[in-house]
């Protein structure tokens, strides 16, 4: 009984996983097509972010957020070339622990600190590659790095506090987070 229950649980993990990826690939790479640039330049609304509070609920986040970004930035190469590959997908993989590991310290009995964490860390390191790879040509600059690192975090905090804890909030208030574990 207990290999049937461990069975259970991994592919319940790597199907978990693999609908988040395939959902944020798909709204990312969509929000791209219908309105170009919104989902990948410095100031971006990357809607797919909402998805992000799905680490509240499930260690499957975690991978599922990451491969989603990496397919999403693999439909941008052309433009942004390996960076944001890179970058982008190494961001989102320590957001994602990152409020994986915060998801139970609230306030106001939100998950606030953990909402903070991809635009802390999109800020960082998507800040970095547009500063240093896009503006500086392989030069650092710290000025340049916070105006792009706050960009990228703003657009970042906008989408976590306007749609990710609500949307977290309606999960936890309809109990669909059970589902999730």
């Amino acid at each position: 009984m207990k290999d049937s229950s461990k069975t259970t649980k991994k592919v319940r993990f790597v199907v978990q996983a693999a609908i988040i990826s395939a959902l944020y690939a798909t709204m990312t790479i969509l929000q791209n097509v219908l309105l170009p640039g919104s989902a990948s330049m410095a100031v971006q609304f990357r809607i797919s972010e909402v998805l992000t509070v799905l680490a509240l609920f499930t260690p499957a986040a975690i991978p599922g957020l990451t491969i989603g970004c990496i397919a999403a930035n693999i439909s941008s190469l052309a433009v942004l070339g390996p960076y944001d590959l890179i970058f982008g997908s190494l961001a989102s993989f320590f957001a994602a622990l990152s409020m994986y590991a915060l998801r139970k310290v609230r306030i106001f009995k939100l998950a606030i600190p953990a909402a903070l964490m991809p635009a802390l860390f999109n800020g960082i390191f998507v800040g970095f590659e547009i500063d240093f790879f896009f503006i500086n040509n392989l030069k650092f600059n710290f000025i340049d790095f916070l105006f792009q690192g706050s960009l990228v975090a703003l657009g970042e905090l906008a989408v976590l506090l306007i749609l990710g804890l609500p949307f977290a909030y309606l999960i936890e208030r309809q109990k669909l987070d059970r589902l999730l574990k």
